[in-house]
């Protein structure tokens, strides 16, 4: 699994802009797999840990669910407000649900407020990470795969 450290490490000026995205609001929409195959969206929070962007469900949450029995995910970034000044971040990926106590008890240690009771984390490794702006009036959009250089388009 491609960690959020991974991606700091291969994409060294693209990484701290996405991160920016998602530390600049507190919830973002998460796209998962119904058994059926069809998307599901769902709003969530997402917060770094460690080396890792991790999410954490309410127990049972059909997202929490979701991503047990097919991990494959996508993230997508609060857009702020319509001038998408600092751009629009998003992240695909497999999520991993942390299930050894100790690791769950740093993740737990980590967040800004405990969970008020059973809860569910993964950790999302990162197959893509987009980020979208619009500089001197041109979408500029950079993208980045593991083991790829980051790839930029610029769109009048």
């Amino acid at each position: 699994m491609v960690t959020w450290q991974d991606f700091e490490q291969e994409a060294p000026d693209l990484a701290p802009l996405v991160r920016a995205r998602f530390e600049a609001h507190r919830h973002h929409v998460l796209a998962t797999l119904r058994a059926t195959g069809a998307p599901r969206v769902s709003g969530t929070e997402a917060g770094f840990t460690g080396a890792d962007l991790t999410i954490g469900s309410m127990p049972g949450a059909v997202k929490a669910l979701d991503l047990r029995r097919d991990g494959r995910f996508a993230l997508h970034s609060h857009p702020g407000d319509e001038t998408m000044t600092d751009g629009d971040a998003k992240i695909s990926g497999v999520a991993v649900e942390i299930t050894d106590e100790v690791e769950l008890s740093a993740y737990e240690s980590e967040l800004p407020q405990p969970p008020p009771g059973p809860f569910h984390a993964f950790r999302l490794g990162v197959t893509e990470a987009v980020l979208t702006t619009v500089e001197d009036g041109r979408l500029v959009i950079r993208s980045w795969r593991p083991g790829e250089a980051v790839r930029t388009v610029t769109r009048d």
